[in-house]
Parts: structure tokens; sequence; C-alpha cells
């Protein structure tokens, strides 16, 4: 198969196979081909060059609903959900005559569906109100509701945690039979070593080569997606309990979830948020910059208590939020790149007598497009032309940009390849170096024990633990992560 785009040559000479009863492993950097070759699977797009043959037959799907009648379903990377409907209209959306007379059908249809699966949904909850976490479990779901005999799996489980994740390869495993199969994209190297039976690697748009999982090592599987060998065993520097404290959070509570949340951040450290799905680490990260509003607590700056209304406020005082979210909160999706880069620092760095200083701005965005590695033709690129890597990517280098001295990330490395997270990883290790206070939250524990100074805890909105990094195991997170509260 071979597909170009104005300005890239995103597929050259592809191939793969899939083998009845097989889960398939796809593996490649960001940029390097494999949405492309699965949209055009799914029908979604048409091909330059090549041929498919599904079930030994020539197949040459006209659009993703002649794919779907033929079989084949796609649960993409980017969510396709209408966040004005609820959880059951989303998972058989434009299939609501016939059987589905009425809403209370849907309804019952959904919650069986819903049940058939274990999703942690209810069939009246309005999508948009969901967690991105639970938005996924949708598309699974939706994509499982139309009996598929392939089943493509575009990152799936970039927005869930462990737990999760454990759920979906159950799914997974008893979905397969002697006459269907998956194909299993994920940047997620442990992942794939428990659940892929071969992974088959893309690099720059061609076909590297396959490999069976159980006889092979995942730094082979790495070495091939990126062409160079990784360091993947970097520590971060640690943080003298004599640095100053740059933020201190206190008591903070929240309306729905969050109850006395204490935790400290001083100067140069990067301080870990884990926690299952629903612990309210984001819901932490949204009071702390005014997104959410707070009902008790107190957040002192460098000495100094002060009060954040909104996340613009939060920015005047040099703190930056990288939302788990960046489509809907972090990018301007019909702007170019370099003026999703330049956005938060706009007024204080490139403008003039309320003028926009186009090419300082453009030339600014290109020094972060080369220190990122962003895969973009050039700065005038339209972000929702990238990868989700690279629009990754884009939303850091806006707040770096922005030079603020604390910087909140949400999932930073959700949907970024190995060889990009490395990257993502070096880079808040200099930040920090360099007198940056980072707070990450992190769905992935071995990230979260690999780059953390310290580790705060969350189990139900409330912080049940803080561990320093040289004493935490994974075993440990977990408990505090489960340790619920005592009823009165």
């Amino acid at each position: 198969m071979s597909k170009s785009f104005p300005g890239v040559k995103a597929l050259e000479d592809m191939h793969l196979d899939l083998r009845a009863g097989e889960v398939l492993g796809l593996v490649g950097e960001n940029g390097a081909g494999k949405s492309t070759l699965m949209k055009l699977l799914s029908g979604i797009y048409d091909a330059d060059a090549g041929e498919f043959f599904f079930a030994g037959a020539p197949y040459e799907p006209s659009s993703a609903k002649h794919a779907l009648e033929l079989g084949i379903s796609i649960i993409h990377q980017e969510f396709n959900l209408m966040p004005d409907l609820t959880v059951a209209q989303n998972l058989f959306i434009g299939r609501e005559g016939g059987f589905f007379t009425s809403e209370r059908a849907l309804n019952a249809r959904a919650a069986e569906l819903i049940e058939r699966l274990h999703l942690p949904l209810r069939p009246k909850q309005l999508v948009g109100d969901l967690t991105v976490a639970k938005q996924q479990m949708v598309e699974i779901g939706k994509a499982l509701s139309f009996e598929p005999r392939l089943l493509i799996m575009d990152e799936p489980t970039a927005a869930l945690n462990d737990a999760e994740v454990d759920v979906l390869h159950e799914l997974i495993r008893r979905f397969l039979t002697p006459e269907t199969g998956v194909i299993y994209i994920s940047h997620r190297m442990d992942e794939l070593r428990r659940i892929a039976d071969r992974i088959t690697v893309i690099r720059d748009g061609r076909y590297v080569g396959t490999r069976n999982t159980a006889q092979t090592a995942m730094p082979e599987v790495i070495s091939m997606m990126v062409g160079r060998e990784l360091n993947l065993d970097a520590q971060p520097v640690g943080v003298r309990e004599d640095r100053e404290v740059v933020l201190q959070v206190a008591g903070l509570s929240t309306k729905d979830l969050l109850r006395e949340v204490t935790f400290e951040l001083r100067k140069g450290e990067i301080l870990g948020f884990a926690g299952l799905m629903g612990a309210g680490r984001t819901e932490v990260a949204r009071a702390v910059v005014g997104a959410d509003r707070i009902d008790s607590g107190t957040i002192t700056l460098r000495g100094r208590e002060i009060k954040i209304a909104n996340p613009a406020e939060a920015a005047r005082h040099r703190i930056g939020y990288l939302s788990e979210d960046r489509k809907r909160y972090g990018l301007l999706l019909e702007q170019e790149v370099g003026a999703n880069i330049g956005l938060s620092a706009l007024a204080e760095r490139f403008q003039s007598w309320g003028f926009v200083r186009d090419r300082a701005m453009r030339a600014t965005a290109a020094e972060y497009v080369d220190t990122l590695r962003i895969k973009t033709p050039s700065v005038k690129q339209t972000a929702k032309n990238l990868s989700g890597g690279n629009q990754q990517k884009v939303v850091i280098a806006k707040w770096l940009v922005k030079d603020c001295d604390i910087l909140i990330f949400d999932e930073p490395t959700r949907g970024i390849d190995v060889g990009a997270k490395e990257e993502i990883y070096r880079l808040l290790n200099q930040l920090a170096e360099s007198g940056k206070s980072i707070v990450m939250i992190s769905s992935e524990l071995p990230e979260i024990l690999r780059m953390s100074h310290r580790i705060v805890v969350m189990c139900e909105g409330r912080v049940t633990g803080t561990l320093d990094a040289s004493e935490a195991t994974q075993e440990q997170v977990m408990h505090y992560a489960t340790l619920r509260a005592v009823a009165a």
C-alpha cells in the first residue's frame, strides 16, 4: 500500500498480514504511518497504490460504513463521539430505527451491551460529561456492538489505567475465535508483550519487519521502531529537602469529589500523581489552575496565599496546565502549528501595538519544532493534520514558550511513541534541573516510578499516601491507590 498527502508521503510499499484468531501488534514512531494504514483498511482513505485481501478475497472498502458491513470495525486514536448525546445514543448512533422504537428500548439494549462487556458506564449518561477514559470505553463498546470479524484498535488504552487495560485485554480474548482477528496499535511495550501474538514494525511509512512476541525482546522491537538505541533506564536527579517550596496546597476540597487534598511542590522537583480512574488527579490539577471551583482549602505560591479564578490567571502566575484532552482544551485545531505554539505567550512576546509579529512567532515555533522533533512540513501546517503524538508535542511547546515556573502535565506522553517518550522524559528532567517545578499525572505506573522525585497517590478524591522515589514500588503505589475511606 502507498498513500501520500500534500507535502507528506505517509506510506510507501507498506504491507502486513493478519492470521485468523491472532492479535497482531502494530508499532512505529509518531508519523510512521500506522493510523494512515488503518484508515485505508477501514475505508476512510483511498490508496494511491496497492491492494487488500480479506479472508482470501479482494477487499475494496468504499467507505467506513462499507467496511463495517464487510466485517471490519475500527477504534480510532481520536474519539468520534457526540458529546451532547447519551452513552446509549452514541453506542448505536445511526441504528436507532427498527428494533429501537423508543428511548427505553435503546437504553435497555445499551445496558445489555455494557453488562456483557463489563464497561463502567450507564446508558443515560451524557458523553460530554464523561472523563476521557470513560469516553474511550464508549468507543470500544460501539466498535464491538457491530460484532465485527476484524477489529482494529488504534491506541485503545491510551486513556486507561492498568486495571482497565486488564479488562480490555479480557474483552479481546473473549472476542477472538478461529474466524476473527485483531490489529492492535500501541506504544506500550509491556501491553504488547501480554496481548500480541506477533508484532509488525513500520518506520517512516515503510515495512521494517515482523517478530513473534514470545521469542522477541522488547528492546529489539524498540530499536526496529526508532532505528537507534535508547537509554530506557534514565532516572531523575534527586531533589534535596532544603529546596524552596514553590507551591503549597492545603485542605483542597470541591463539591463533587476532592476531600482535604494537601501536598507541596519544591523547586526543581517532578512530583508524580498516581491513582486509578476516578481518583481525582485531574480534578486536583483543574482546581489548582482555576478551571474547577474550590469549595475550601488554600493555594500558596512562594509563601503568599493566592486565589486563582481561571486558567488564564494561573498562567499569569506562571502556572501552566497541559490538559489530558489536548483536542478539547489544548489546541486550536484549525490554526497553524506556529500560532498554537505562540498562543500562550502571544501578548507578552509576539504583540506590538496590537499587531501580531508573525515572523517572530514562527521563528520561535520553528525552534521548538526542531527541539521536540515535531513531524510537520512547516510551522504553517494546520494542527489538525498532525498525528496525535505530534499534536501533544505542540501543546508542550506552547507552555515552554510561556516560560512557566510551574508546569502541570496531565498524561503528557499519552499517544506518544517510545522514541518520543524518551525525548519528553529528557525534556522534563532538563526542565527540573533548570529549576522548573513539575506536577506529572500519569496512568502508567512505570512512568510515574521512573520520572518522579516523589509520588502523591490518590483514591476517591483523597490523598492516601506520599512516597519518596527511592522507596516507592508498584505494589506500594497500588496499595495506596486502592486504600478507600472507611465509612463512619
